[in-house]
């Protein structure tokens, strides 16, 4: 194809697209860049991408020709109506077996529309998750790519070049079919809702159950990662706690409590609910960030509702209680992910995907926000056996949660009886609780539904009897005046 020179075209100049390009670049890719606004084009070429492997275009026909065949042209524009029109600009410019990469943070159900929409013009579409930030964009990004996976020998060697290295394996895999890796960024996006809001936590718990202030708190941020929670958001954390503004008081104490968000969270709490998935950690982050967004009419709560209890400053061993939070915070995240990997799981069941879970783990371990040596033993877990129902029932984390339990009853008790909102932490436990429990109280509220609405239960294997067999739908009239007849069952 004469004037073909470019490995990969990328549309969408904004820092995210740009430092890809230049990682591309630096890997030995020649890319094309492109921009919907021609003069940004001109002033990355003049400047950033000046000396390197890269060409730029003035129009999208120009854009195409410079791409070799089969044409891989990733979008990194705002999710949603651009990544279509883009769709649409590019359709009639390309051939049969051409691929269009979505690098955005698209939702799923786009990604798997696109590619059944792309499949059926004899074009490939990828939905590639791409986490990390601007850092990672440019010096090694965590990405997750699913879709027609006939591309994936086209880009893969792009791709895991270009990707984040843990323990010299590059952290991007292919994920599955449709929109799965879109699905799986949109999970660890619900992770990292659910792991900073446990950091939140453990902080509060510190700063107002403990009167420890900024920089002691970062001192034990700086221990943690030392161990078993070595991550990124502890890490940055550390950091945080130990910024002072110009007048070298904290610059974290002056920040407005009022946590923003764009979405993604929320995506993956309503999936969760959609697919009957209690993905209770990642829901009660959202809402987290949902409480503090009301700050004035919490600013007036503050005034009208005090705080009730026994205890009002916190008594006993410190150094044993900042051992127990560490192994709280460990627990809890456990339990995240354990849910994660569910969700995720069930998923792969209901749009009928299959997912590559050890490869999951392994795309997170490095390159992404969520990034942590946990995920190193998350990565084992699933290689050892690729068919794990949940994460609890492999050995090391099995034994993991068992020597955690002791300090994590007892940070949620103290925190609870001084008052300190723990949503994330509680949740976990109670989870935990729920999970390892045989018999829960459902029976009585399966008998509540049947009373009032005749919605009928099933009986226990054990107590089935000629009247009450077992397997079946049973509606009892409950107080002798109701009738026999019996609503549609329905499950949650």
């Amino acid at each position: 194809m004469s004037g073909a020179v470019a490995d990969l075209g990328l549309i969408g100049l904004a820092v995210m697209g740009q430092n890809l390009i230049l990682n591309m670049a630096d890997h030995g890719f020649t890319v094309c860049a492109f921009n919907r606004t021609v003069s940004k084009v001109d002033r990355f070429l003049a400047n950033e991408a000046k000396g390197k492997s890269i060409v730029g275009a003035q129009s999208t026909e120009e854009f195409v020709k410079k791409l070799k065949s089969p044409r891989r042209i990733m979008l990194l524009v705002q999710a949603g109506k651009a990544v279509d029109d883009w769709i649409e600009t590019l359709l009639p410019l390309l051939e049969a077996g051409d691929i269009i990469i979505d690098g955005g943070n698209s939702h799923f159900p786009d990604s798997n529309r696109r590619t059944k929409y792309l499949a059926s013009k004899g074009l490939r579409f990828v939905g590639a998750g791409v986490s990390g930030g601007e850092e990672g964009a440019r010096y090694g990004p965590s990405i997750m790519p699913g879709g027609d996976e006939s591309a994936w020998p086209f880009i893969k060697d792009i791709f895991q070049s270009i990707a984040a290295k843990s323990g010299g394996e590059a952290c991007c895999e292919w994920v599955g079919d449709e929109g799965s890796g879109h699905y799986v960024k949109m999970v660890h996006n619900g992770i990292e809702y659910g792991d900073m809001q446990l950091i939140c936590e453990a902080y509060d718990i510190m700063k107002r159950g403990l009167g420890m202030n900024s920089k002691e708190i970062g001192d034990i941020f700086t221990k943690w990662n030392t161990g078993v929670l070595d991550s990124f958001l502890i890490e940055i954390t550390k950091d945080i706690m130990y910024y002072n503004d110009e007048d070298g008081k904290p610059l974290v104490e002056k920040i407005l409590d009022k946590a923003g968000q764009k979405g993604t969270g929320k995506w993956t709490a309503v999936n969760a609910l959609d697919l009957g998935m209690p993905v209770t950690l990642i829901a009660e982050s959202v809402l987290a960030r949902c409480l503090s967004g009301i700050k004035e009419e919490r600013v007036k709560a503050s005034a009208k509702l005090e705080f009730v209890g026994r205890a009002t400053t916190f008594e006993g061993n410190k150094e044993q209680f900042l051992e127990d939070l560490e192994q709280a915070l460990y627990a809890s995240k456990i339990i995240s992910y354990a849910q994660g990997f569910m969700l995720m799981q069930e998923a792969a069941k209901e749009y009928g995907w299959k997912l590559n879970k050890p490869s999951i783990a392994l795309m997170w371990r490095g390159g992404c926000i969520i990034r942590s040596v946990f995920l190193k033993d998350i990565t084992a877990a699933y290689r050892n056996n690729p068919d794990l129902e949940n994460l609890l029932f492999d050995d090391f984390f099995n034994k993991a949660i068992h020597k955690a339990q002791p300090g994590w009853r007892d940070v949620v008790s103290k925190a609870s009886l001084l008052g300190i909102p723990i949503p994330s932490f509680s949740t976990a436990l109670s989870w935990f609780d729920g999970y390892r429990t045989k018999d829960l109280p459902a029976n009585l509220l399966q008998a509540q539904r049947d009373y009032f609405g005749a919605h009928t239960f099933r009986i226990k294997p054990e107590a089935a009897s000629a009247k009450y067999p077992e397997g079946q739908d049973i509606h009892v009239n409950w107080t002798g005046r109701g009738g026999n007849v019996s609503a549609s069952t329905y499950q949650a």
